[in-house]
């Protein structure tokens, strides 16, 4: 079943079109990824799915719901988070400060301690360290409060953004266990990476993207076995 249906989509700023008839679906229940190198769009298509950015034309629909002409707030409400590249956190604010922020949407606020005790199961570094400042942390650190607090709003589909970008490959593989995690406890996840290999490894399904236009897609494993995909993406 589909829970996210991207169709013809077309975006750009002012005059300048970067994304060109783009449609994908990401089914409940999967790990899909977009991959793709910088400037190809793949953030461009997650703010717009977010309500950041309006289509030019287009439609983006959500468990059958048209969502593409909804603000930000009323896309986060239906159950659609968004970890932004480099997590954006507040660094002068606490741990436990910066995962209530996740939550400071009224219909997610009267159920933050019982999302504050699910991230700390998941990551229950933060939990020893709830009042430490967020800008003493190191990278793979505030990686893991940055998906916490993506996931205060306790939602059924999260986009992640480069989740492995500048970190040491053990945190990648660490945060990579993460979304593996999610996916097991039944979270639907669109995972936007450069990190080709690791992110075919875990997707069900992926899409590539190149100026702004999908060039290919299928299965994660038959993805990361493609000629094209080894030779451009892998060097090998």
């Amino acid at each position: 079943m589909a829970m996210l249906d991207v169709n013809s989509l077309n975006v750009g700023y002012g005059k300048l079109q970067v994304l060109w008839d783009i449609s994908l679906r990401i089914d409940e229940g999967k790990i899909v990824a977009l991959l793709g190198a910088n400037g190809a769009g793949k953030t461009t298509l997650l703010n717009t799915i977010t309500g950041m950015i309006k289509p030019i034309s287009g439609e983006i629909s959500f468990r059958g719901e048209r969502i593409d002409n909804l603000p930000s707030d009323r896309i986060i409400e239906r159950g659609i988070s968004c970890l932004p590249e480099g997590g954006s956190l507040f660094p002068d604010m606490t741990i436990k400060e910066n995962l209530e922020m996740g939550a400071y949407h009224r219909k997610f606020w009267s159920t933050r301690r019982d999302s504050l005790d699910r991230i700390y199961r998941l990551f229950p570094v933060l939990e020893e360290r709830k009042k430490q400042l967020a800008k003493t942390m190191s990278g793979g650190e505030r990686q893991m409060l940055a998906m916490g607090r993506a996931l205060m709003s306790n939602p059924s589909l999260c986009l992640f953004d480069e989740l492995s970008y500048g970190l040491s490959p053990k945190m990648a593989q660490t945060v990579f266990q993460v979304v593996k995690q999610l996916h097991a406890d039944g979270i639907t996840v669109f995972l936007v990476e450069q990190n080709v290999h690791q992110t075919l490894e875990i997707a069900d399904y992926a899409y590539v993207i190149e100026n702004g236009r999908i060039v290919m897609e299928g299965e994660g494993a038959s993805l990361l076995e493609d000629d094209y995909i080894r030779q451009a993406y892998l060097g090998m």
